[in-house]
């Protein structure tokens, strides 16, 4: 077995339990995975097309967006990487990451490049990208409440309000 291999099997039962313990659902953890594969494609084009140019900040900015490019098909797409002896655990590693750091770190990357330089090049090529570390952001807030519980606690505070409202009144008589 190959250290790649080892590597690998070490990683995922660490896998299965940052995924069972983040309260994402399967269709939105692969929604987010998608989103960054398709935002590194875009990073990709936009950063090469950029680097067409003689403005050294844009250049700066087209290597950082395939820089970008690189580091979100690492992360979420490490099949795209097979040549890289390395891929597989920095995807997994990756996966242990909570989500507000994961949108922390997709945000802070796609904006750079437009700091940097700020073109239309740039913000459609790092939109996806950035969209990516919004969806992972609201990943982070949490499941939306049913609105039986909402109705609930609704209540109880209405009757609190209540109880201290007949309580002031009866307290002035």
């Amino acid at each position: 077995m190959s250290s790649q291999d080892e590597q690998f099997q070490a990683a995922a039962p660490d896998l299965e339990a940052s995924s069972a313990d983040d309260g994402m659902t399967w269709w939105y953890r692969w929604l987010c995975r998608i989103a960054g594969v398709i935002g590194g494609m875009s990073c990709a084009f936009a950063g090469l097309w950029n680097c067409v140019t003689i403005n050294p900040l844009n250049i700066a900015a087209g290597v950082w967006m395939m820089l970008n490019a690189f580091v979100l098909f690492l992360c979420e797409a490490p099949f795209c990487c097979q040549f890289i002896e390395f891929a597989n655990a920095v995807s997994a590693r990756a996966d242990r990451l909570r989500a507000w750091q994961k949108a922390a770190f997709y945000c802070g990357m796609a904006v750079f490049p437009v700091m940097l330089s700020l073109t239309l090049t740039t913000l459609f090529g790092n939109a996806i990208a950035f969209a990516t570390g919004v969806l992972y952001g609201l990943s982070a807030l949490g499941k939306k409440g049913d609105a039986i519980s909402y109705a609930r606690i609704h209540q109880q505070q209405k009757q609190m309000d209540e109880e201290k409202l007949t309580g002031t009144l009866e307290g002035q008589a």
